[in-house]
């Protein structure tokens, strides 16, 4: 009955809202592409013929990167299977494209009733696993009618969205009550999720703690060629108005350390235009990292980095990182993509969906929390005492390979269900 209510609702809305979605596919090129894919049509995958699929969602970047090494343990370990990807986003979909190869990646079903049943028909799935708390009615419901297994890995209830879960939890509670595996990064998520009716959870940790970023990267090839002696100040996956809060602080940075240059890396490509703009009308010299040409890095200069999947690299060359969403209420970002490489972090008090790692951070003092006003001073100090920086980003490292071992964990329990299935 839940469920046709959902679907009731769902409709209604998709009709009710046709006129806007075709407005924005007619001029918005991230909404046309994957349509047909997310309607119910089904692109061909190559290389899985004759195994049973381990279909993996991700719904963009963030969960993509956070999956990367659980694919690759599972193709190692699992090699009588194919594992298979989605995802929701147009910049997930690339980079999932890039890192898995594109014969195993597709673009995830709308949760339609008929685009759920179809994807399912033709794929087969021998387990899907969803990342967080991507739930979606339709596709748990025709997985539970499937007797496929569902197992959630590096599940998470951030802050922001527990009071709108638990308002719902007599919508959710007969789907989550039938997942085969919850895998919680922490106690407290634990907790969320068994108030909300999921009943096999565990505590596994956080899979973005495994996931190692290289250092290699065109980018970081670039950088190094031209930065000289300069020191870099690498603001990552930052959000609207965040970049204007960087660019009135970075004077004060200049007035102690000239031979420091920022690195801009928006977290949405779309917004990419919109902070060239914003540097066109600083006074402050700047190009892209598309177009960095030969001159080398003038002091106080300013990279826009315009390119997808190189940041977490970049990370490796920062004296000190700012990481985004965290100055403006939106949750905030990754901070262990800075700390793996031992760089110091500065964020704001906006951290709502990484917590449990920023906590950790905290409780070792491997993070700077500032208020806006506060930002232009944690850089300076950190630039000043390159010692003091150092074992602070030491410390953050630390914490990043304390809490390592949630992929191997997710494995385990991904084989035992497995095996389980195999045997009935």
């Amino acid at each position: 009955m839940i469920l046709f209510f959902y679907n009731l609702a769902l409709i209604l809305a998709l009709v009710a809202s046709a006129p806007w979605w075709l407005f924005l596919m007619v001029t918005t090129r991230k909404y046309r592409e994957g349509l047909p894919q997310r309607i119910g049509a089904v692109r061909p995958l190559d290389g899985g013929e004759g195994r049973p699929m381990i279909w993996i969602h991700a719904v963009s970047v963030g969960e993509v990167l956070a999956v990367s090494r659980l694919v690759q343990k599972l193709d190692a370990t699992l090699p009588h299977h194919f594992v298979a990807i989605s995802t929701t986003t147009r910049t997930g979909q690339e980079l999932a494209r890039d890192r898995f190869g594109s014969n195993r990646v597709f673009y995830c079903p709308l949760d339609l009733p008929w685009a759920v049943r179809t994807c399912l028909n033709e794929r087969t799935p021998a387990m899907l696993i969803l990342t967080e708390t991507e739930f979606w009615p339709n596709l748990l419901s025709q997985c539970f009618r499937r007797k496929v297994p569902v197992v959630v890995v590096n599940a998470r209830i951030s802050d922001r969205s527990w009071p709108r879960y638990r308002r719902l939890r007599p919508l959710w509670q007969p789907f989550l009550s039938r997942l085969t595996a919850v895998l919680a990064q922490s106690e407290l998520d634990a907790d969320r999720l068994k108030a909300l009716g999921c009943k096999q959870v565990t505590v596994a940790g956080n899979l973005k703690f495994d996931v190692r970023a290289g250092r290699d990267s065109a980018a970081v090839t670039l950088l190094e060629r031209h930065r000289g002696q300069l020191r870099l100040v690498i603001a990552g996956s930052t959000l609207e108005g965040e970049e204007a809060i960087l660019l009135a602080a970075w004077p004060e940075v200049l007035n102690t350390h000239p031979d420091a240059a920022l690195v801009l890396a928006p977290r949405h490509p779309e917004r990419l235009a919109a902070v060239a703009d914003l540097l066109d009308r600083s006074d402050f010299p700047w190009r892209k990292r598309s177009a960095m040409g030969s001159a080398p890095l003038a002091p106080g200069e300013i990279v826009l980095l315009d390119s997808m999947g190189e940041l977490a690299s970049v990370y490796s060359l920062a004296a000190v990182s700012f990481v985004g969403g965290s100055l403006v209420n939106a949750g905030g970002h990754n901070p262990l993509e800075p700390a793996q490489f031992g760089v110091p972090v500065v964020m704001g008090s906006h951290y709502a969906n990484f917590r449990a790692m920023v906590v950790a951070l905290l409780e070792r003092d491997a993070v700077r929390i500032v208020r806006q006003d506060e930002l232009a001073g944690s850089l300076v100090a950190l630039l000043s005492d390159p010692e003091k920086a150092a074992a602070m980003g030491e410390r953050g490292r630390s914490v990043f390979e304390q809490q390592a071992g949630a992929t191997a964990r997710a494995v385990a329990a991904i084989e035992s269900i497995l095996s389980v299935r195999r045997a009935t």
